[in-house]
């Protein structure tokens, strides 16, 4: 899944997401395109879930 975080700004912020997605799932492949605010995710936990708690965590996202 792809998603498109706009607040998402620095590296800090990036750390953030990807623990927040490795918090859902541990084995979760996160790969993050900062300059375009995109989030590759390869995880086997379903969408809701990811974007449910990336805005809880500050980050609300939009699927790409």
């Amino acid at each position: 899944m792809k998603l498109w975080i706009g607040n998402m700004k620095c590296g800090g912020c990036a750390r953030g997401v990807t623990a927040i997605i490795q918090d859902i799932d541990p084995n979760a492949k996160v790969d993050i395109d900062l300059a375009a605010k995109v989030v590759s995710i390869e995880t086997i936990a379903n969408i809701e879930q990811i974007t449910a708690a990336l805005a809880k965590g500050g980050f609300p996202a939009q699927v790409q």
